[in-house]
């Protein structure tokens, strides 16, 4: 299944915003975030944007509709990938669709499949 296409541009807080006019140099710039679900997920689009440690909800999520976005601290999803144990899904618990082994980044199979085209000798 491939990745859901869903970006975002998420500025940064405005309390982060103030944090840095302190600083006088560098403001906090927006970022871009995309969907790491599956395509044709149900509900919110959801993308992490760190981890603390591992701990049970320990990693930060930002879900977001064309409506709202929220920055919620997620657990791991429990499950392991059956065909290799030591891979835990990348994903929070409960998320809406496939697990992360079996969601496929089609930019990132793009760019895999071109550079094993130019240099067949890194691709063995």
């Amino acid at each position: 299944m491939n990745q859901c296409t869903a970006v975002a541009l998420l500025p940064p807080p405005k309390h982060v915003l103030a944090l840095s006019a302190h600083n006088g140099h560098h403001r906090p710039e927006a970022g871009h975030i995309l969907c790491e679900l599956a395509e044709n997920h149900d509900g919110d689009h959801s993308a992490m944007l760190w981890d603390e440690g591992g701990r049970p909800g320990s990693a930060v999520w930002i879900r977001w509709s064309t409506k709202r976005a929220r920055l919620l601290p997620l657990p791991w999803c429990p499950a392991r990938d059956p065909r290799n144990a030591d891979d835990a899904c990348g994903l929070f618990n409960g998320h809406p669709s496939d697990h992360s082994w079996e969601i496929t980044d089609p930019t990132d199979e793009a760019i895999t499949s071109e550079l094993a085209r130019q240099h067949p000798h890194l691709f063995r």
